[in-house]
């Protein structure tokens, strides 16, 4: 992470929602490679004018390994709280928030997407948004990826040794040893919090992907069954085992967490907040927010400002 009186020529630059995203800060990683490990600290932050405390979204991976704790950290509008051992993964785009009050220990992982090759992402399942972001692994696997990330480690801050293609080749290797090892604890630990679900369903997968592209202007369970070309019933089924939830509720959770972003961390009118998820009238989107929240979208913007 960049220190935080670095002059980065800029507050960043924003989403077409007005959201602020911030880059990789590929000029202040050893080499100039697309990831940097170390540990974390007190006064660091992405760039110059992303203090970590406030809201912000980035357009790479983040993960940390805590050894120490609590740890409050705001990922998508849910707390989590992570202490020694524990794990938290960020991945890009979502909104999150560091706490003031907690002392970050442990080592810091960013990956810029696209260092590593599609077949590894894949493997990895590095945009499963649908995985939880806070992971806590027993003894034996904390221990695999703390050998794992201390691995990575050493060989990033090893900047002589080999040319730099071939340091690059070796970091992209190591990195993909360390984010296999963190994907299947992601997986299994997903599948022990919901009991029947099919592990690496296509159907769920290919689903998921499409919300993701979708969400804003289809909500509709028959049309996202018709563009896959399963029946309503198969991806009912295969949404169910893969999340416990309908498929409908699957769509709306992923408007909702949208409408939430745009609505506490922008000044758009509630009524083009609305229509950037679907909803062209401001009366029918009031509607379907308060549902889902128990509250108007003016009075859950309010609360946060």
């Amino acid at each position: 992470m960049a220190d935080e009186n670095r002059q980065d020529g800029g507050g960043g630059p924003k989403d077409g929602d007005g959201i602020r995203t911030f880059p990789f800060p590929v000029d202040l990683s050893l080499l100039g490679v697309g990831m940097q490990v170390g540990p974390m600290g007190a006064g660091r932050t992405w760039h110059a004018h992303a203090p970590l405390h406030r809201v912000h979204r980035i357009d790479f991976h983040v993960v940390m390994l805590f050894t120490g704790g609590p740890v409050r950290h705001m990922v998508d509008f849910a707390e989590y709280e992570a202490t020694a051992g524990d794990l938290l993964w960020i991945r890009p785009g979502q909104v999150h928030r560091f706490s003031p009050d907690s002392e970050y220990r442990g080592t810091v992982l960013t990956m810029q997407p696209g260092f590593l090759p599609r077949a590894t992402v894949e493997a990895t399942g590095l945009y499963r948004y649908d995985l939880p972001p806070l992971l806590r692994p027993d003894a034996a696997r904390l221990a695999g990826l703390t050998a794992s990330l201390d691995q990575l480690r050493r060989e990033y801050e090893d900047a002589t040794t080999l040319p730099l293609s071939l340091h690059t080749a070796v970091l992209r290797h190591t990195l993909s040893a360390f984010l296999l090892r963190l994907a299947h604890l992601a997986v299994s630990s997903a599948q022990q919090a919901r009991q029947g679900q099919a592990p690496g369903d296509s159907t769920f997968t290919l689903f998921r992907e499409a919300v993701e592209r979708d969400f804003a202007t289809n909500h509709s369970v028959s049309a996202y069954a018709d563009a896959l070309g399963y029946s309503r019933r198969t991806l009912v089924r295969a949404v169910r085992a893969a999340t416990g939830q309908t498929p409908k509720g699957f769509i709306d959770k992923r408007v909702v967490l949208e409408a939430k972003r745009l609505l506490a961390h922008t000044d758009m009118p509630i009524g083009r907040v609305g229509a950037a998820v679907g909803f062209p009238d401001a009366a029918n989107f009031s509607k379907f927010f308060q549902q889902h929240t128990d509250q108007t979208p003016a009075a859950f913007r309010a609360e946060l400002r």
